[in-house]
């Protein structure tokens, strides 16, 4: 499938398939490569996640990232993507010191990377900010749950988020949430770590998309994946066998080994360019 044959996917037609019971597709990507080939496969949204610092990069917390390294990452993606709508989160900061300078990242944003949409970790207490960026021009996609820039209020460690999932009892509350920030403007949700009681009273009880990553499921109007864990892209997967699409880290590790099997006996390097012996 060639982008160019596809027709763009925009907030009105993410919306339409809501209305007609389609799931979206959200595909986190953080490199030109990566981001084309998702926006190839189809996918509604390539989101750049905040958390490249944590998966790409080994930093040991997602609040560690800047603003400055996720425009980098940002400019990639956009490079890759051109079918689907692309996104873009906001590193823990611009969003916690108020609307205005929320605004101001979103513009940047748009301006310098070219995002469609930005992402706003933790948005449900800050549903000024999202009016003011939607007011400004510039489409939210707003996050809330066991996100990973607000587990320490549920009084959990980044490390097991993925492993959470929003009480039962919190229903009524998340539910609420959900509608302020549709009111406030949001385009859509990224309601993290769900779970299948809550996931879908807030499908319900809204008109906007409602996605998921870690923690969600079918009950939820699309999903968000990361690509590297799709394809088991994690050096720790060399090692054992996981329930992924792929296990890429293993390929790389193999050719890898191969590649430098050839260089140590003195062999053509595979893909290099042809250097005759002597």
């Amino acid at each position: 499938m060639s982008p160019a044959d596809e027709t763009k996917v925009t907030i009105p037609s993410l919306q339409a398939m809501k209305e007609r019971g389609e799931k979206s597709v959200c595909v986190v990507a953080w490199d030109y490569q990566m981001a084309r080939i998702a926006d190839r496969v189809g996918v509604e949204i390539v989101s750049v996640g905040d958390t490249v610092g944590v998966n790409l990069w080994g930093q040991p917390h997602p609040l560690e990232i800047t603003f400055d390294e996720v425009l980098v990452v940002a400019k990639a993606a956009r490079r890759g993507v051109q079918r689907a709508l692309l996104s873009c989160d906001f590193p823990f900061g611009p969003l916690q010191r108020g609307a205005a300078s929320a605004v101001d990242a979103a513009i940047r944003l748009v301006k310098e990377a070219g995002v469609d949409l930005v992402k706003l970790d933790g948005a449900a207490d800050f549903p000024d900010a999202v009016e003011a960026v939607t007011r400004a021009g510039i489409p939210v996609f707003a996050q809330f749950g066991i996100t990973p820039q607000t587990a320490l209020k549920y009084g959990i460690e980044y490390s097991a988020a993925s492993a959470a999932q929003v009480p039962d009892e919190m229903l009524d509350e998340l539910v609420a949430e959900a509608r302020r920030l549709e009111s406030a403007g949001a385009v859509a949700l990224n309601f993290t770590n769900s779970g299948p009681v809550v996931g879908p009273a807030v499908v319900d009880a809204v008109a906007i998309p409602v996605l998921g990553g870690f923690g969600g499921g079918p009950w939820l109007d699309g999903r968000i994946r990361m690509a590297t864990a799709a394809i088991g892209y994690n050096a720790a997967n060399v090692d054992r066998d996981v329930d992924t699409y792929a296990n890429v880290a293993r390929v790389v590790f193999d050719a890898l080994a191969e590649c430098a099997e050839d260089i140590r006996g003195g062999r053509q390097i595979r893909g290099g360019i042809k250097v005759p012996r002597n």
